[in-house]
């Protein structure tokens, strides 16, 4: 599969990712809102490690540099 994400956006999803983490495990969030941002973490620290993020193939955004980088 094609890469689409740069190494910005891999930063940036896998720091979010990391503070919501760090507020579950602070108490800060819980319920079934900590359920939801969990979830969405490790969605952002799959698609980090990946470097693909499927929601950016139907539109065709990449912010990779490099185009047809596998």
């Amino acid at each position: 599969m094609i890469k689409n994400m740069g190494s910005a956006d891999k930063v940036i999803r896998s720091l979010v990712a990391v503070l919501i983490i760090i507020l579950y495990f602070a108490n800060a969030i819980s319920g079934t809102t900590a359920i939801i941002l969990l979830v969405l973490a490790a969605v952002f620290l799959l698609t980090s490690l990946v470097g693909v993020c499927p929601l950016y193939l139907p539109f065709g955004i990449r912010t990779n540099k490099r185009s047809g980088q596998n």
